[in-house]
């Protein structure tokens, strides 16, 4: 893979195309992220409540490739937003990726039932405490985002959210833009569901492309980050192979 594009915000320098982990457990979550690794990936997604931080930990520790070449994000479980409780939590995610820090810090889900800025002001007291280069939030709302950017003494680098084309996010898409944060699209082939839409089906013989790569192009030309998750090696690359064509103009809309 050449070198891999990345998508800038307030500092953060974020590869475009990263790996997701969600339900990769044990062996083959280890395996993939060699695998990935192999082939040029230089991001990683993870979280708490996926269970397979040491995974992911023990596969970059194994590959010797420089911390600093690698990007590692990590995501605060809603049942940890209390400040102690947020801080124990990502002592203990640090405890099993065993890396010295992470590049990103997110809050997982919104939990209403817990003060924002006690959440925010805890989830910036761990990037000063170097747990984390960059924090950010997934899953928030415009009203959210924009509460969130006028709490935090830090920038929100990123908001992670559900997207592919099957999913207008054009609100929370524009109110990143505004405020300069970078989104990250989980789920960017809606879960396999693009395979035989007729249109990406389409799309894609004109490149020589699947649908899965025409839906991952659609979201990586408007300067969007994607973490498709897979456990197939042969997928990996498929995924990869997205920075060889380019969609027009009609073919976008």
């Amino acid at each position: 893979m050449k070198s891999m594009p990345v998508v800038e915000a307030h500092g953060a320098r974020i590869p475009i195309l990263g790996l997701g982990t969600w339900d990769l457990r044990g062996r083959t979550c280890v395996r993939m992220v060699e695998e990935a690794l192999k082939l040029g990936y230089r991001h990683f997604d993870t979280a708490q409540i996926y269970e397979n931080e040491a995974e992911v930990g023990e596969a970059l520790r194994a590959s010797r490739i420089k911390r600093a070449d690698v990007f590692v994000t990590t995501k605060v479980w809603h049942t940890n937003f209390h400040a102690g409780e947020l801080e124990r939590s990502v002592e203990e995610s640090m405890a099993r990726l065993k890396l010295p820090y992470v590049d990103l810090l997110l809050l997982h889900w919104p939990n209403p039932a817990v003060p924002l800025k006690e959440t925010i002001n805890a989830l910036c007291k761990m990037k000063a405490r170097g747990f984390t280069r960059h924090v950010g939030v997934s899953n928030f709302t415009v009203k959210l985002l924009d509460e969130a950017v006028k709490l935090s003494p830090e920038p929100i680098v990123n908001d992670q959210i559900e997207l592919h084309p099957f999913v207008d996010a054009a609100k929370v898409i524009a109110a990143c833009k505004r405020h300069a944060i970078a989104v990250t699209a989980y789920s960017p082939i809606a879960r396999g569901r693009v395979q035989g839409e007729r249109t990406l089906e389409n799309i894609g013989k004109a490149h020589g492309k699947s649908a899965a790569q025409v839906s991952l192009r659609f979201l990586v030309q408007q300067g969007i980050i994607v973490i498709p998750r897979t456990s197939k090696p042969e997928r990996l690359k498929e995924n990869a192979a997205i920075f060889d064509f380019a969609l027009t103009g009609p073919e976008m809309k």
